[in-house]
């Protein structure tokens, strides 16, 4: 049997025509329609926002042969067809306003020969006001205006604040006149990774209905388990479902978890685990916004968030709580209604964000991939002979491999939680479970590991060498491991010292 997978199509017209699996959204397609015009959606990338718009694209177009089988084929009027209008800003980088206005441009022409219509330059939103209104007169019937990766050219620039800014001046001034176009249009659609306030990017457009965090628009993108073993039955023999829900699914947008469709067709590719969607890009804007606030990464797997700091971000003040979440780093896990609006609890969507996020970090301290390798290496020894005492030499080798001019750039050494955030990037990296402050009756100790039925829990302290011992200590007489009576319990005290830049003091026991 031929493997026929949409890996990277975003073209409905092709997948219908040449047996791809498509697995059926239309009936969210149809619900959009009928019950509002004006939409933004945000999910992270490669979870197949640009196949949602060019379905909602073939649909208003009328293309009714591309939906036989599927539920929009008995539900939506085909005696209409609408003139459809696409923007889309996920190719390329690009790199300062010039390009971002000849791209605007070249996608302004291309629209204006797609209809027959004449091209006249002027700027931006007088033609895309122009164009709309022409081509609304010229059909008889209003315009479908559908913008994917509305984002992409401020995300891109995010490390380079004034260009993003100035990206973010050269879209407003491109969105600025949506609204004003309402009676020439039938239907809108902003997809895109982030969610920008209405009063930075959108000014007066201030009718869009976010269906970022909409129960009822929770699995249109991604694969529900139901969809998944439905829809790709004939290619699930022999797979672990168990394995792959742990690697790959649990994002969740306050209804059913679902798959990231990238990683699924993928490893039904290639049937082997691996971190595809990670390994298509990290942004690296994100990993160095965790270094600059000296973001505690094990506080990525369990924060608590509130509506407004999820909801939008600003070039200006970008929360790394807010970026994990809209880039698909961390998911919704709980919702609190409060007097104040909701809380939502997140952590990691599953053991691919879990594993690879922390590896990420790591390379950004520790440019040697080899050096990097090593200590993972070190490390996961130790854990399989049950050895602690063979943490102190691994450990101290890798915080000697990182670069001195981190600490001339940052008073990093001088932070506490920056040392306790690479020693749980480390075990992380290993694929083990990793807990981060877990709570007991008298406090929280620092980081406990689990493989193999055993367990070592981890306590730090910044101070001059006293040998591990108060910190040692602290794990007993607070009683952190008394919770683990009955298995094998490893009690590791550590030492670190701003002035020599690693660890200096290492003590451990049996509990």
């Amino acid at each position: 049997m031929k493997l026929k997978l949409p890996i990277g199509l975003q073209n409905l017209r092709e997948m219908r025509t040449q047996g791809y699996v498509y697995v059926d959204k239309t009936a969210h397609v149809a619900r959009l329609a009928e019950e509002g015009k004006y939409y933004f959606l945000a999910r992270p990338r490669r979870f197949g926002k640009s196949l949602l718009v060019d379905t909602l694209a073939e649909a208003f177009a009328g293309s009714r042969e591309l939906f036989e089988g599927l539920y929009l084929e008995t539900h939506w009027d085909w005696s209409r067809k609408y003139p459809v209008l696409r923007f889309d800003f996920g190719e390329g980088v690009l790199t300062d306003r010039a390009l971002l206005d000849a791209t605007l441009q070249d996608q302004m022409r291309l629209n204006h020969q797609r209809h027959g219509l004449a091209w006249q330059e002027a700027p931006i939103h007088i033609t895309l006001a122009r164009l709309v209104r022409n081509l609304s007169e010229a059909a008889g019937q209003p315009v479908v205006l559908l913008i994917d990766e509305y984002d992409k050219p401020i995300l891109d620039n995010l490390s380079e604040p004034e260009r993003a800014r100035a990206m973010r001046e050269g879209l407003r001034n491109f969105y600025s006149v949506i609204k004003s176009l309402d009676p020439h249009l039938k239907f809108v659609l902003l997809t895109g990774v982030s969610k920008f306030s209405k009063v930075s990017l959108f000014s007066g457009l201030n009718n869009l209905e976010d269906l970022t965090l909409d129960p009822r628009a929770a699995t249109l993108c991604g694969y529900t388990h139901a969809e998944l073993v439905g829809a790709f039955a004939e290619y699930l023999d022999g797979v672990d479902l168990a394995e792959m829900q742990r690697w790959y699914n649990g994002y969740n947008f306050l209804g059913e978890p679902v798959y990231n469709p990238f990683d699924i067709l993928l490893y039904l590719r290639h049937r082997e685990f691996k971190p595809y969607w990670f390994e298509t890009g990290t942004p690296t804007f994100l990993i160095e916004l965790l270094r600059q606030r000296q973001f505690v990464i094990a506080e990525a797997d369990d924060y608590w968030a509130s509506e407004d700091l999820l909801g939008a971000f600003e070039v200006e003040a970008i929360e790394p709580e807010a970026l994990l979440f809209q880039t698909g780093y961390a998911t919704v896990r709980e919702r609190q209604v409060r007097p104040n609006g909701f809380r939502y609890r997140l952590g990691f969507p599953n053991h691919e964000v879990r594993v690879s996020l922390p590896q990420a970090v790591l390379r950004r301290y520790v440019p040697s991939r080899r050096e990097q390798q090593r200590a993972e290496d070190r490390l996961f020894q130790a854990l399989e002979q049950d050895d602690p005492a063979a943490l102190r030499p691994a450990l101290h080798a890798f915080f000697a491999s990182i670069p001195h001019n981190w600490y001339r750039r940052n008073n990093l050494a001088g932070y506490e939680g920056y040392w306790a955030s690479l020693v749980y990037c480390l075990f992380a990296a290993l694929g083990v479970e990793t807990r981060a402050e877990e709570a007991s009756h008298q406090g929280q100790v620092d980081l406990v590991i689990e493989y193999q039925g055993r367990v070592w829990l981890l306590e730090f302290k910044l101070a001059e060498d006293d040998g591990g011992q108060r910190a040692l200590d602290q794990i007993k007489t607070k009683g952190y491991h008394l919770r683990y009576a009955g298995q094998p319990v490893t009690l590791i005290g550590m030492d670190f010292s701003r002035e020599q830049r690693n660890l200096v003091g290492f003590a451990w026991e049996r509990g």
